[in-house]
């Protein structure tokens, strides 16, 4: 399974195990307009953590804005 494969399906799983809708998944989202919440972000980055066994953020200083960028730093980490 591809990393974008598994960031979208650990969204989706955040997203119902919270409760939240969620818009058509676009790389041009943002991620404000998501409807995932900072804890629902939290809960999503410690999952794909566990699954894919990288973490983006301890070695860069970008926020991503958009899924596509989110995506983008889980790829590049695990390249």
């Amino acid at each position: 399974m591809s990393i974008r494969a598994v960031v979208l399906d650990q969204i989706k799983l955040v997203a119902r195990q919270q409760e939240k809708a969620l818009p058509t998944l676009t790389d041009t989202l943002p991620l404000l307009d998501s409807g995932l919440d900072s804890l629902c972000i939290a809960v999503l980055v410690a999952n794909l953590e566990e699954e894919l066994g990288v973490d983006p953020f301890n070695s860069s200083s970008t926020i991503p804005r958009t899924v596509g960028e989110f995506i983008g730093m889980y790829e590049n980490a695990a390249a």
